[in-house]
This record gives structure tokens, C-alpha cells and sequence, in this order.
């Protein structure tokens, strides 16, 4: 099936009375026009921008929506229409049996006879990003992060409030942010050149706004090394990947990434474009995740903080919730020793490190002979200290200590902890040798 063109339609601005013509997709068959669908979700499809005065205006019309891989056929009629029954049902008749025709005979069409039906957009996108594996606290903060795009738009094509907007939501612009509304402007149709337009304008006073930070000339090497490894690393590696590299992955990160696909799409290199772009999502997918678990840890160890503070016995407390003790506690206990100090109070500082003192002998109760004698050596300064270590040590050299430490050396790999990984590695080595 040949790509479906917009319809045109004639309209009036609603704020400057200019008339224009503007174009309106009724069916966003993703199959045949992947494109559609990153412009559905971004909130810039059907939209007409005024070329007088900029005024962006959304234009009513139903919606056929199709995925003939996730087997979907989802319908949007706007309310403000008022299209009777009759009418609805004949638009939906005619836009399914048009998809049936263009389907492969062999292709699955049961779900095509009774079409999900949705009374507001949002619930009918919902529906696409869930069937994406995206869940639903990923799908409120892409949201959050659309209305952002959406008001630093209408402020730009207002010409005022951008500075405000950008306050208001200055914790909103993270990496994520800025990979969103690259995503956007890469995927708006031509058809929206004017929309495009406006995200770009976004893009360029957002960069005017964080590119007062200086940026050394060995922080882009790192970035651009960084770019160079998950461009080439293998779909099977690049979650591993992605966390080694996290502390790279910025708004700087995506800027340069985005660049290289619009470098690409100049020379005319389209496939390695839609690769590039591909690869940009999923890495943006996998940063969230990685995050919202980081998130999950910290708030976890904090509530567990909380509780014993408040305690009539703190320490009493820590070891009643022995179980709970674990990395996440002892990360939010350095981090709130570090900001007492920093504030000047010591005693708080001293009250902390106790506990934190205790929580490392809680988890040290609870460890084997073999993970103890790890921990040991990896708290050593040095290699060699740690190879003195396990020379005077060769009683505590076994099977089962090898067999930790190459188990350790596959967790500290898919957690992208690389200097701890190649520790491991190197010990486990040397132990092996010695057992022989």
C-alpha cells in the first residue's frame, strides 16, 4: 500500500484571522508509515502552525490508528465532533476494509473486526506505548516531559514566558528530556515542517541556556569515545554497555548523538540514520530503567533510615531490621554522612557513622567464609596487596572461593562497574593458579 497523504483542509487562524491550508491524517497505519507514530505520541500530529503568527492550533478529526505486528486497531472519534453513530460506523467500516485490502493474504485480521474505541486521546496512546513495554511510571513521566516540550513551544511561538517555563521546570530538562525532544524534531513528517521548526527554535534557546557550562576538551574525547562504543556495541551488549558508560549519557551525551544523525541523513546515509535513531531510543529506554532502579534503592534505604532515626533505640532498631540492611542503606548513609559534614554538624556526622559501622558488620554476619575473604581483598589499596593477601592466606583458597569470585566478576559486568569487574577477574585468576 502506497503512504497515505494528509487530507487538506482550508482553516482560519483562531488568534490572527490569516487564512491557510493545512494537512490532517485520519489514519495512522504505523506499518506502512512508522514515522506517524513518533508524531502521534509527541502530540504533533494534526497540528497546524500558522505561517502568519506562529499560533499552533491541534485540529479535530477521528483517528484510525494500526500495528499489524502488535495486532492493534484503535479509534478516536473527538467529542467536540458530535458525529452521529451512523457516521462513526461508516468511517470505521471504510478505514478497516481499506487496511484489510493492503494486508499480506496470510496476515492476521480477527482483531481488525472489532476495533478498541477510546474517548480521549491520551487513553488511546496509552494504549501504543503499553503495548511498546513501556510501563506505566515511564508512561506519566513521558508525558510530563511532552507537556514541558508543549509549553516551551507555545512560549516560543508566543515569543514571552520562555525563561519562566524553563524555571518552573528547570528539574524536568534532563538527558531524557533533551533525547525526548530530539526524538520529536527528528520524527515530525514534512508535512509539519512548521512544527518542526518551533521544536527546533525550542532546542537552540535551550541550548543557549546550558551551554554556559564549559566543556573541557577531554570531557568531549569522553563523550564522543562513549558515543563511538554504543553506536558499535552489538543489540546483546548494549544494556551492559549502557550502564558502564551512565555517567556520560547527558544532555551533551544526546546533542552529539543527534548531530551525527543529521550528519548522516546530509550525506544521504538513511539507513545508518534510522539505526542510529533506533538505537538512540532504546538507549534512552534503558537509562530510565536504570535510573527508576537507582531511585527504588535510594528510597528504599531512606525510608529504612527514617525509621530508625526516629527510634526510641536507633541501633536497637537497625538490628531488629537486620533483613532490610543492604547496599542501598549503607549508599544512603554515606550520602547523608557527606551532607552533615558539609553542614557543619558533626555530632549528626558521628551518630551516622555508627550506624553505618553497624550495618557493615550486620551484612558481614551474613556473608560466607568466602565472601568475607573477597570483601578483604578487595578493600586492599592495591594488586599487589591483594596478592600478599592471598599468598599468606591459602587456606581460604578454594573451589567455591574461585567460583564466587567469577560469579561476582558477571554481576560487576552487568552492572557496568568496570574497574570492580576486572578486579574480580584478576583475583579470581591468581586464586585458580594457586589452587594448582
Amino acid at each position: 500500500m502506497p503512504p497515505v497523504a494528509p487530507q487538506p483542509v482550508q482553516m482560519t487562524c483562531p488568534a490572527c484571522g490569516t487564512p491557510f491550508r493545512a494537512g490532517i491524517y485520519t489514519l495512522v497505519d504505523v506499518s506502512q508509515q512508522p514515522e506517524l507514530k513518533q508524531a502521534l505520541l509527541s502530540g504533533h500530529l494534526n497540528v497546524a502552525v500558522c505561517p502568519n503568527c506562529q499560533t499552533a492550533s491541534m485540529l479535530g478529526s477521528p483517528l484510525i490508528y494500526h500495528d499489524s505486528a502488535k495486532q492493534l486497531c484503535l479509534v478516536y472519534f473527538p467529542q467536540e465532533l458530535n458525529a452521529p453513530p451512523s457516521e462513526q460506523e461508516r468511517f470505521v467500516g471504510e478505514a478497516t476494509s481499506f487496511i484489510m485490502k493492503s494486508l499480506p493474504p496470510n496476515a492476521p485480521r480477527a482483531y481488525m473486526l472489532s476495533p478498541r474505541r477510546f474517548l480521549t486521546l491520551p487513553s488511546l496512546l496509552d494504549v501504543v506505548l503499553e503495548a511498546d513495554g513501556i510501563s506505566r511510571e515511564m508512561l506519566d513521566a513521558q508525558r510530563r516531559r511532552v507537556e514541558v516540550i508543549s509549553q516551551l513551544a507555545g512560549a516560543v511561538a508566543d515569543g514571552v514566558g520562555f525563561d519562566e517555563v524553563v524555571a518552573a521546570n528547570r528539574a524536568e530538562l534532563t538527558p531524557e528530556f533533551f533525547a525526548t525532544l530530539d526524538a520529536f524534531i527528528g520524527s515530525t513528517p514534512p508535512s509539519q515542517a512548521e512544527s518542526r521548526a518551533l521544536l527546533e527554535q525550542v532546542r537552540a534557546q535551550l541550548a543557549g541556556e546550558f551551554d554556559d557550562e564549559d566543556v573541557s576538551p577531554e570531557d568531549e574525547a569522553e563523550i564522543a569515545a562513549a558515543l563511538d562504543r554504543l553506536a558499535a556495541v552489538p543489540d546483546e551488549e548494549l544494556e551492559e554497555t549502557v550502564a558502564e558508560l551512565r555517567a556520560y549519557i547527558d544532555y551533551g551525551f544526546f546533542h552529539a548523538w543527534t548531530s551525527r544523525i543529521e550528519q548522516q541523513e546530509a550525506a544521504g546515509q538513511l539507513a545508518e540514520a534510522e539505526a542510529l535513531t533506533a538505537r538512540r531510543a532504546r538507549i534512552l529506554d534503558l537509562v530510565e530503567e536504570l535510573d527508576r532502579q537507582a531511585q527504588e534503592m535510594f528510597e528504599a534505604g531512606s525510608s529504612l533510615l527514617r525509621e530508625v532515626l526516629t527510634a526510641e533505640d536507633p541501633m536497637a532498631a537497625l538490628h531488629a531490621n537486620a533483613d532490610h540492611v543492604g547496599e542501598a542503606f549503607l549508599m544512603v548513609i554515606s550520602a547523608n554522612i557527606g551532607a552533615a559534614q558539609r553542614a557543619g554538624h558533626e555530632d549528626v556526622a558521628i551518630r551516622l557513622d555508627a550506624l553505618g559501622e553497624a550495618a557493615v558488620a550486620i551484612i558481614q554476619e551474613r556473608l560466607s567464609p568466602e565472601e568475607r575473604f573477597i570483601n578483604e581483598l578487595m578493600l586492599v589499596e592495591t594488586p599487589q596487596a591483594a596478592t600478599k593477601l592471598l599468598r599468606t592466606n591459602v587456606a581460604k583458597i578454594t573451589p567455591a572461593l574461585v567460583t564466587q569470585l567469577n560469579t561476582l566478576v558477571e554481576q560487576e559486568e552487568k552492572r557496568g562497574n568496570k574497574p570492580a569487574s576486572e578486579r574480580l577477574r584478576q583475583l579470581a585468576r591468581e586464586s585458580g593458579a594457586m589452587l594448582f
